[in-house]
């Protein structure tokens, strides 16, 4: 099978196969060679048997993919452009993690030749590309960027469990490290993204384009979630009063709820980070993030309140909280705040169960219990964490597990009302 000429030279690299990476090789693959690249040997194999452990593509989508394969060979990583969609996290003190995109710029630098270009897609702070990778790659390769090679900016909008919107349909906000290589990369982007593409005026601007869009979210959700807090003092039901408020056109519809994952979570911190080496203080974001962080304290309080309330003693009471992901119709449990829920409830002696059936046991910590059925007539409380479709179109199973007079708390408001006793 052949490429037309002009797809044909182009021989496109993906670092990083996960849930960003996949669709992205994917749907590179459709028109241009396209290898992508993994540390993780199984998770290679499984994908070049069309297996996707995260559920986020399906076997048509690879044989749609005609020119993709994976590897984890180092040696097998030999193209014209590099794409890295690795993850960037935070430390343990909440500042960036960029080891990933410094191994990866290194592993690049080593197969780098005149003409090609590197593009990075992992959301960081502004400045990132072009102050921390690019000297590494021009360090090894001993080449200059625009003279020897390219260098781009273009932020992933992938949304995990996201089963309506494909990558495609996602407007791509391109940028490179001048005019010439900069329409070169939104040219590559525009022949595979059907919504088009935006080309940022540098590659700082589209760092920071997307660093706010998630900056922008936590703080949405921030309010609301404060607005939770507060209701609750006053006995309003919070969702009722988003109802009521959403009756106006310019209403913005957010819900109350944890805010984990690899992205809305974290993401702040990386403009924090950077705001702060220039002598700023973002207090406005850092309370959006403190805010959030301490939701699960606030969902285990107020869960031991309403078992006192329904003259249930919290100590040894039988806990089971719903889903253990970061969000709904997902298998991603990497830092989902549920299991702080856990340890909250845990040091009330509490009997907490966790159980989620898009998730392998095996990717629980082994500190927490996870269960694979629900037991009838046993749980003093059960708290809707994560509103699974699952959980949602077969609530009429999971309420059996309720014990006579036991409590529903449903943290995102996605049952009917008569069916729990309190919405966060």
């Amino acid at each position: 099978m052949k490429l037309d000429k002009h797809k044909q030279a182009k021989n496109i690299c993906v670092i990083g196969l996960g849930y960003v990476g996949l669709p992205l090789a994917l749907c590179f693959a459709k028109s241009y060679n396209t290898i992508g690249y993994d540390n993780n040997p199984k998770r290679v194999g499984e994908l070049n048997n069309f297996i996707d452990s995260n559920n986020d593509t399906n076997e048509n989508d690879f044989k749609n993919a005609r020119f993709f394969k994976a590897t984890h060979t180092p040696e097998d990583v030999i193209g014209d452009i590099y794409v890295v969609t690795l993850p960037t996290p935070i430390k343990s003190d909440n500042r960036p993690d960029l080891s990933y995109l410094k191994a990866a710029s290194k592993f690049i630098a080593e197969k780098l030749k005149k003409g090609d270009i590197v593009i990075y897609e992992s959301t960081v702070y502004p400045g990132v590309t072009e102050d921390i990778c690019l000297p590494i790659l021009e360090r090894i390769s001993n080449l200059h960027v625009n003279i020897d090679f390219g260098l781009g900016y273009s932020p992933e909008r992938v949304n995990p469990g996201e089963k309506t919107r494909h990558i495609s349909q996602i407007k791509k906000v391109t940028s490179g490290s001048n005019r010439e290589w900069a329409n070169k990369i939104d040219q590559l982007y525009a022949s595979i993204i059907d919504a088009g593409t935006f080309q940022a005026t540098s590659i700082k601007v589209a760092e920071a384009s997307k660093v706010i869009e998630n900056t922008q979210r936590d703080l949405n959700i921030a309010l609301i979630n404060q607005l939770s807090q507060l209701f609750s003092l006053l006995d309003i039901d919070t969702y009722d009063v988003l109802e009521a408020a959403g009756t106006k056109w310019n209403f913005l519809p957010f819900k109350p709820g944890l805010v984990g994952g690899h992205c809305i979570g974290v993401d702040p911190y990386y403009l924090c980070h950077k705001a702060e080496s220039v002598g700023y203080v973002p207090d406005i974001i850092l309370a959006g993030r403190r805010l959030n962080e301490s939701m699960p304290t606030f969902i285990a309080s107020e869960s031991i309140k309403l078992m006192l309330t329904n003259d249930i003693s919290p100590h040894h009471a039988k806990v089971l909280i719903l889903g253990a992901t970061f969000k709904e119709n997902c298998n991603d449990v990497r830092n989902s705040k549920v299991f702080n829920i856990v340890k909250e409830l845990k040091a009330y002696s509490c009997e907490v169960s966790l159980y989620d059936p898009l998730v392998r046991a095996e990717h629980i910590d082994s500190r927490y219990v996870f269960i694979n059925a629900i037991e009838e007539n046993q749980y003093d409380i059960i708290i809707l964490a994560v509103p699974h479709d699952e959980f949602i179109d077969n609530w009429h199973y999971y309420k059996k597990g309720l014990k006579k007079n036991a409590v529903v708390y449903d943290l995102k408001g996605s049952l009917n009302s008569q069916d729990v006793n309190h919405r966060l």
